[in-house]
């Protein structure tokens, strides 16, 4: 799941270099940290938060084949 969420935002981003995935896992929960470069941060927000929802909605969807609860934050 890991590598699905790193491709689609590599494929958004400029500085690809300077992403950075965090994954948590807990029983039934699993939680990723993105880090990007400053600069990239509103591509991958968009307009209203458009494509960091649709990021969340994918994410969520593959989750839900393993049974687990997905949740993706972008840091600073």
């Amino acid at each position: 799941m890991k590598q699905v969420l790193e491709t689609i935002i590599k494929n958004i981003v400029e500085n690809q270099d300077d992403v950075s995935i965090i994954e948590k896992e807990e029983a039934d929960k699993i939680a990723f940290e993105v880090k990007v470069a400053e600069s990239d941060m509103g591509r991958i927000i968009g307009r209203q938060g458009k494509i960091a929802n649709s990021i969340r909605i994918v994410m969520k969807a593959l989750g839900s084949r393993e049974k687990k609860r997905v949740s993706v934050e972008f840091l600073d």
